[in-house]
């Protein structure tokens, strides 16, 4: 059976974030009243069916969905590097949307559209096989204590439903700064059989640190905590 006849189980009964509080400053605020309306959508609120990025963007475009992008730093800077592809950012924490929404005005971004709830509603629900060119998932919650690992959103289930919606050759790239996540990830992705490791021969399969990558606070912070980041670069098969 080919991965666009798969059905993806949904067995999941547990989401990977907490709601936090959703004060504004005031130029989040701004940005929110004057673009959310055109750049960005809830995914509780969309129609049923395949989300129309011909449309929201205005042309077909290789598409990229970051998971999680937090507050819009890394989101943004790589929406500019990129022209050439259209970016879907998915959160839950609408003052992050927000800031990103901030951070695209700033960089005169136009290829960067904004989803807000659950990344596996809107993959299952939302798209169809080989949709997706690339999707990254960059310092999810680690969700560190070993009672809370269910929580984490790199799960079997998971890393099978991106692989469906990827396009053969697509890239799903991880990255974290906590160990025991790392291996997890790495372990998850290996198992699922349409996707290799593009970096299967370097030592433990660890993908170098791409250069494109921007270096964030909370990357640095890892660091100066004496906590190693791992990037991982998994391909569609």
């Amino acid at each position: 059976m080919s991965a666009s006849d798969q059905q993806i189980p949904h067995r999941r009964t547990v989401v990977s974030y907490v709601q936090r509080g959703e004060r504004m400053t005031t130029g989040q605020q701004r940005a929110w009243d004057r673009y959310w309306g055109e750049f960005g959508h809830d995914i509780s609120e969309l129609p049923e069916g395949p989300l129309d990025t011909t449309g929201w963007f205005g042309r077909a475009a290789p598409l990229v969905l970051e998971v999680g992008s937090g507050m819009g730093e890394t989101t943004a800077q790589l929406a500019a590097a990129r022209p050439e592809h259209d970016h879907l950012a998915v959160e839950v924490y609408k003052p992050g949307l927000a800031q990103l929404l901030a951070r695209a005005e700033n960089l005169g971004i136009d290829n960067l559209r904004l989803l807000r709830g659950d990344a596996t509603v809107l993959l299952r629900e939302h798209f169809t096989a080989e949709t997706l060119s690339e999707v990254r998932v960059f310092f999810p919650d680690p969700w560190p204590k070993k009672r809370h690992h269910k929580r984490r959103l790199v799960q079997p289930d998971f890393v099978a439903l991106v692989a469906s919606r990827l396009r053969p050759g697509g890239v799903l790239h991880l990255a974290t700064d906590w160990e025991s996540y790392a291996e997890q990830m790495m372990e998850v992705c290996t198992a699922e059989p349409n996707l290799r490791n593009r970096w299967a021969d370097f030592p433990g399969g660890w993908a170098p640190r791409p250069e494109w990558r921007p270096v964030t606070k909370f990357e640095n912070r890892a660091h100066s905590e004496g906590r190693e980041v791992h990037d991982l670069i998994f391909e569609r098969v």
